[in-house]
């Protein structure tokens, strides 16, 4: 069982050859490598490209992420079903150019995506990261506040989860402010999300923005662009919700700074 998507540039480059062939063989510079994924950066016509080759991964490994409560990642087929689902909603990503899978038993699915590169940015997790000693205008900092909950807000109401959303994963485009979503292989996309995956996206990016210099006024504005509602209107269950973000998110805080 096979899968091949390629754009207008992708399909003549690659005409006549063998898809799975040429992403197995493109050179290019290691941009990072696990065991089972390798991503690498290359040119090709002039413009500059990510390639994501995911390998066969172990039942062994499968079994581990199944009994840690994990969903297991085994193909590119994840991140170019979000990335397309995304793009539907206005939210910006990576462009992509070229997707295949192939296989059909999870130790031996061959895979592979390549996005257009998203020209020069910064990471939110670096472009916030002063911001406690050096804070940016307040219309500044709610533009952010408000452009992150949107995306949040779009991506979980069309039941999409990012399960690694945190700061350094939004790539702020400096031609236009953009914020780009990136990283989204472990995506999970279903008809509905269950509240328990809202709060583990939440509180990873709260985590992530912890050291920001955030007041609770900047969460509570956060609170209501997210809900699209006034705070007088939410509803009393949202109380509990939103205890269960903050205690995750400290959670993770309190794990990272042990780490360090």
């Amino acid at each position: 069982m096979s899968e091949l998507w390629l754009n207008q540039h992708y399909a003549d480059h690659w005409c006549g050859i063998d898809a799975f062939q040429a992403a197995a063989s493109q050179a290019g510079t290691v941009y990072r490598e696990l065991e089972q994924r390798q991503t690498l950066a290359f040119e090709l016509g002039g413009q500059r490209y990510f390639i994501k080759r995911h390998y066969g991964v172990p039942w062994r490994e499968i079994l581990k992420n199944l009994v840690l409560g994990r969903l297991p990642v085994v193909s590119a087929r994840n991140e170019f079903v979000a990335i397309n689902a995304l793009q539907a909603l206005g939210v910006a990503v990576p462009e992509p150019a070229a997707y295949g899978k192939r296989g059909m038993l999870p130790s031996r699915i061959e895979s592979f995506l390549v996005t257009v590169d998203v020209g020069p940015h910064q990471s939110l997790e670096d472009y916030c990261r002063h911001w406690a000693s050096e804070p940016p205008s307040f219309v500044h900092k709610q533009e952010l506040l408000h452009a992150v909950a949107r995306i949040a807000r779009s991506m979980h109401s069309a039941g999409i989860c990012h399960r690694d959303f945190y700061l350094c994963h939004f790539l702020r485009r400096e031609s236009d402010g953009t914020l780009v979503l990136i990283d989204l292989h472990r995506a999970l996309c279903k008809s509905r999300l269950a509240a328990r995956w809202l709060i583990k996206d939440l509180a990873g990016l709260y985590f992530s923005a912890m050291d920001c210099g955030l007041t609770r006024r900047d969460l509570l504005r956060f609170m209501r662009a997210y809900r699209q509602c006034s705070l007088r209107t939410l509803p009393d269950s949202d109380a509990e919700f939103w205890r269960k973000v903050e205690e995750r998110a400290l959670k993770l805080y309190r794990k990272h700074q042990q780490r360090i």
